[in-house]
């Protein structure tokens, strides 16, 4: 291969090189930050770059990352909240719009070459090269996120994307916010090459530049689709998938993007203008701000999982019902050996069915669903427990059967094994003086279901050692979900906000509003499901306990109710039948039920519990403060996003309310 001969440093984020061949060699290396992101100063340099470039005329130009695993991760977010002032947002778009035109417009070849997350902006600038190369490789991944931020992409992506893969590909991956592994983005045209893990991106680079390499353009059944009748009809069907999954006063990006596209899809170039025109709406706007607030949440979540350098082998599950099962399953699903135990091997074996499930839908590919199905094995006697670094209790709600558990399993347990209990309400103080040293007992609160729910509650109390609430985070993040630390009162966090909450909703049904209108209340305010839907879909079972636990005798009348349906065998969505008669998955709805009731009204009266237990959580220390209350709730009880958290909402709403208080004196 050509060596380089020519080297220029005199950026602080990107270094840019000419070999023997002319082929200049341009690699982005954020000189502050673990990965890369296109910030002010970044674009700014890559300005400078672009004019040397203008006037060197390179044989041709190769985009490569300095980080390794990863390219460029998208715009930088922290500069989101730099100015709410839609003339500058809209200065800044202009001028990265203006850059990306000009590497467009380059007069000899370019390929971009890359492994990691190519995301947003990264795209976005990907796709002004001739040439895209990507390694195919496990953590390569592409897409748009933006729509998650309340956005859409704004560097051009929505014009460019439209003409390098077809309006169908390129509207869906812009309105969901999906990330693709390298193959299907090959598939699309997203990637125009690939290379496998044992071969040299920079070869593939260099002989792309030399041959002049250029993706072809969608062919003419896409040219057809971005007509003016077809865009109109193609628009309709978005906005009512759309519309079965967000509402446009809450989240108004993708019904943006899809009024834009319907405009203007069949021109890049009017595409972008356009851009410049809602992207910084949207940015200034409500939900923009809340889902960024939400996004630094969730980074703050992944912070807690790094508190330690623990790291799991071996994990047992004692408890191969739903809640159990469900998280041996998705203990093995993340690469981990997993024990499963239970009294015998016939309450075993529905888990492992529901294992093979998940690893089929998940992993797809036949050896890796059959190396996750051999690390999840069944072990009735135990054997797994001498051998675990992680012990998960996951039998049934009762403080007395888990006590018993726990004193069975004290002689085989070793010193260095985590041992967590997922009790849904019961305080560890109960659990933990089974132990000869309280101390090594916490908590591992789960979430039905499972695979779905991202939130993990590590669970301490005054004894707890916090080297083992560390380790406790540090496996959540090894499992892939979100840790909040959590004191142990009742309840916990979620389940101390859902319970009075859920209680609320089931005394408005016995006043005899129907479950249909408290359902669609709860989604019209935000919530990804009613907390009737709720209760059918974590089990009526497991209500019950928790009510037990958390609410005593002044809950009465609710147990009551929820006795009588488990004694009839109704469970809730596992058994087919709760609140809800149960069909495909899916609950059979009255479509009118809900008409003659003000949803907005009911909608207040369903949540007023729910605010005033998280304000109580956060008097009592629950959590350290409101920023953690709010990813809690929000991960964990999927309160709505775009209202940036239960506290911040109510803080909002105040500040709103004050603010409108003069207007309404002076008139």
């Amino acid at each position: 291969m050509s060596t380089p001969a020519e080297s220029n440093n005199r950026w602080q984020h990107w270094h840019l090189e000419r070999d023997s061949d002319g082929i200049a060699w341009l690699t982005i290396d954020h000189g502050e930050e673990k990965v890369n992101s296109l910030g002010t100063a970044v674009l700014g340099e890559l300005e400078q770059i672009v004019d040397e470039l203008e006037g060197a005329k390179p044989t041709g130009l190769v985009l490569m990352s300095g980080k390794k695993k990863s390219f460029i991760v998208g715009a930088d977010v922290r500069e989101f909240d730099a100015t709410d002032k839609v003339s500058e947002l809209e200065e800044n778009v202009r001028k990265v719009h203006g850059l990306f035109q000009r590497i467009e417009d380059l007069k000899f070849p370019t390929v971009v070459a890359f492994e990691g997350y190519c995301l947003g902006g990264g795209l976005e600038l990907s796709l002004c090269f001739d040439w895209r190369i990507a390694l195919d490789a496990d953590h390569t991944r592409v897409g748009f996120p933006e729509v998650n931020l309340g956005i859409y992409p704004g560097f051009g992506g929505s014009g460019r994307s439209i003409a390098a893969i077809g309006p169908l590909n390129a509207m869906q991956i812009m309105l969901t916010g999906k990330m693709l592994r390298a193959r299907p983005a090959r598939s699309l045209g997203l990637v125009n090459q690939l290379v496998d893990q044992h071969g040299s991106l920079r070869w593939a680079a260099r002989a792309a530049v030399l041959k002049g390499k250029q993706a072809s353009k969608p062919g003419l059944k896409a040219r057809l689709l971005n007509t003016g009748p077809a865009r109109r009809f193609l628009a309709k069907q978005m906005r009512k998938q759309v519309a079965g999954k967000a509402r446009p006063e809450h989240y108004p990006a993708p019904y943006e993007l899809i009024d834009a596209f319907e405009a203007a899809g069949n021109s890049p170039s009017a595409m972008i203008r356009l851009e410049a025109d809602k992207v910084p709406r949207l940015l200034a706007g409500d939900t923009s701000r809340n889902l960024r607030r939400v996004f630094r949440l969730m980074e703050r979540l992944k912070a807690q999982g790094k508190r330690s350098d623990f790291k799991a082998r071996r994990v047992h599950v004692i408890g191969a019902g739903v809640m159990g099962g469900d998280i041996a399953a998705w203990c093995a699903l993340r690469g981990l050996e997993v024990t499963l135990q239970d009294r015998e091997l016939k309450y075993i074996k529905p888990a492992l069915k529901r294992a093979r499930a998940l690893f089929k839908r998940r992993l797809k590919k036949p050896d890796a669903v059959a190396a996750a199905i051999t690390r999840l094995s069944a072990d009735v006697e135990g054997k797994g427990v001498k051998r675990a670094d992680v012990i998960i209790e996951a039998i049934f709600e009762n403080r007395e059967a888990k006590r018993e558990l726990f004193e069975r399993l004290k002689p085989d347990l070793q010193s260095h094994t985590l041992v967590a209990t997922n009790t849904s309400a019961i305080p560890l103080g109960e659990l933990s003086d089974v132990f000869d040293d309280p101390s090594r007992l916490i908590g591992l609160h789960f979430f039905n279901p499972v695979a779905q729910m991202p939130l993990l509650e590590v669970v301490y109390d005054t004894t707890s050692d916090p080297e083992r609430v560390n380790d406790g985070c540090s496996f959540a993040t090894q499992i892939g979900k979100y840790a909040l630390p959590a004191t142990s009162t009742p309840g916990f966090l979620v389940n101390r906000v859902l319970a009075p909450y859920m209680r609320n909703a089931m005394a408005l049904h016995r006043e005899g509003i129907p479950k249909e209108a408290l359902d669609k209340a709860a989604v019209r305010f935000g919530m990804p499901m009613g907390p009737v839907e709720l209760a059918d879909t974590v089990g009526l079972d497991v209500g019950m306990g928790v009510i037990d636990t958390l609410m005593g005798d002044s809950a009465a009348e609710d147990r009551k109710v929820l006795e009588e349906m488990v004694k009839a065998g109704k469970l809730g969505k596992k058994s087919g039948e709760g609140f809800y008669q149960w069909n495909k998955g899916k609950p059979q709805r009255d479509p009118k039920a809900h008409e003659g009731h003000d949803l907005d009204e009911l909608a207040k009266r369903l949540m007023t519990p729910y605010f005033d237990e998280c304000r109580a959580c956060l008097a009592d220390k629950v959590v350290e403060d409101a920023d953690l209350l709010d990813a809690g709730m929000i991960f964990g009880t999927g309160f709505a996003p775009f209202r940036g958290g239960p506290m911040h909402y109510l803080e909002s709403s105040q500040s709103q309310s004050s603010q409108s208080e003069p207007e309404e004196e002076q008139s």
